[in-house]
């Protein structure tokens, strides 16, 4: 009798505990998928997930909608499909970090008004490296760190059942020095690329005819090409490099953006998303306020410097296609149209009221309109300059060209 009251006692006792570690499991779950929630909506993503259960180290949730909370007339998508958070840990703060996110390949309507429903798919989605940093305030060097990796393979959208975007892959990562989700970050690293990128802007005349006139006259009823960005940033100085930011696309030309700055530190990123929160928290600022926020903003402007910028353009076709164009809408042929466009460019210039920029701008505008291949813009100043510095200096344009060592180039190569 005392073996089998035991044994009683003993499955008793089994089935309690397993009865409170369900709820105590369950409530882990949500409270990961509340904290991921929670984290995205500091940066314009609000997320509204399903039921999560925990399986080991391993989250499931059913389904997930997702709106974004600074893009007015996107109404939310709803994605019904189960998302899988492998490999999460709860750090002793309070931090949960989870070694992959898997979501199944996507095939869902969505609606962006006033435009017609469309049909998104989206394949091989996969994230590596999810941080999510403890706290109810999260600090710009957290929020840097959020992720190490997101891929994805091929994305389509469909209007009305004809597709007017596909893109063969996307990818991007991060690289952190220390490890993700160190508070001392040092530095990082980060690139992205865009694959495989092809527009259709064949309707675009059904809302705007003298858009569509001119997309048809050019040949552009479908674009294709890539986009890549390389930036590395240091937080000490808060010196960031924007190695490139390019946009290639085949036979019409590439755009290309290069920046160097200091003082973009953490620090002053956090100032940014207090201002930034400050103007949307509703209601009108009283004088004091508005002051307050513009001494604010100038003391940022000081703090933040430009080593270089540039952006440059290299014509794969499109330049000469738009002048034989606007020619022809003026009746006149090519050559002539160039030289009445360069004839009109330093009377162009005097309307501006800063007379040094002729020299600055007119001789390579006029080359690049002669034989168009590329035009480049960049600015070096002497040493670094805040910008505060240069916006004291645009009471004196012809002081700001030297201020900012403003330079535009044509038709050279690349370096």
């Amino acid at each position: 009798m005392r073996t089998i009251q035991t044994a009683r006692l003993l499955l008793l006792s089994g089935v309690a505990t397993t009865a409170l570690m369900g709820p105590a499991m369950a409530l882990e779950a949500q409270a990961f998928v509340d904290r991921v929630a929670e984290i995205y909506k500091t940066i314009g993503y609000d997320f509204t997930f399903g039921a999560a259960t925990l399986d080991g180290d391993t989250v499931t949730v059913d389904g997930v909608t997702v709106g974004f909370s600074h893009e007015a007339g996107f109404e939310p998508i709803t994605f019904d499909t189960e998302i899988t958070f492998s490999g999460v840990e709860e750090g002793e703060d309070g931090s949960y970090t989870a070694a992959s996110v898997s979501i199944p390949d996507i095939d869902t309507e969505f609606v962006s008004a006033p435009e017609p429903v469309g049909h998104l798919t989206l394949n091989d989605i996969s994230a590596e490296g999810l941080y999510l940093p403890a706290g109810e305030t999260i600090p710009a060097v957290a929020l840097l760190q959020l992720v190490q990796s997101i891929s994805t393979g091929p994305l389509s959208i469909t209007r009305d059942g004809v597709e007017v975007v596909s893109i063969e892959s996307i990818e991007a990562s991060s690289t952190f020095n220390p490890a993700q989700g160190n508070a001392d970050l040092v530095d990082l690293s980060s690139v992205l690329a865009i694959s495989g990128i092809w527009l259709d802007l064949s309707t675009v005349g059904e809302e705007d005819a003298a858009a569509g006139a001119v997309i048809e006259a050019l040949g552009l009823t479908t674009v294709s090409g890539d986009i890549t960005q390389d930036l590395t940033w240091s937080m000490a100085e808060g010196h960031m490099v924007l190695n490139e930011f390019l946009f290639d696309f085949a036979d019409l030309g590439a755009l290309d953006l290069t920046a160097d700055l200091t003082g973009l530190t953490p620090a002053v990123l956090d100032q940014i998303y207090a201002m930034q929160a400050g103007m949307g928290a509703g209601g009108e600022m009283t004088e004091e306020q508005a002051q307050a926020q513009m001494m604010q903003g100038m003391a940022l402007m000081q703090g933040v410097s430009i080593v270089s910028a540039s952006v440059r353009y290299d014509d794969a076709s499109l330049a000469g296609k738009l002048l034989d164009l606007f020619a022809a809408q003026s009746g006149a042929d090519r050559a002539t149209f160039v030289e009445g466009l360069k004839a009109m460019l330093p009377a162009m210039i005097a309307e501006s009221g800063i007379p040094a920029l002729n020299d600055v701008v007119v001789p390579p505008v006029s080359a690049f309109l002669d034989d168009p291949q590329s035009l480049e813009v960049k600015v070096a100043p002497p040493s670094p300059t805040s910008l505060l510095v240069l916006m004291a200096a645009a009471a004196n344009p012809a002081g700001l060209i030297t201020a900012l060592g403003l330079a535009v180039e044509a038709n050279t190569a690349t370096e």
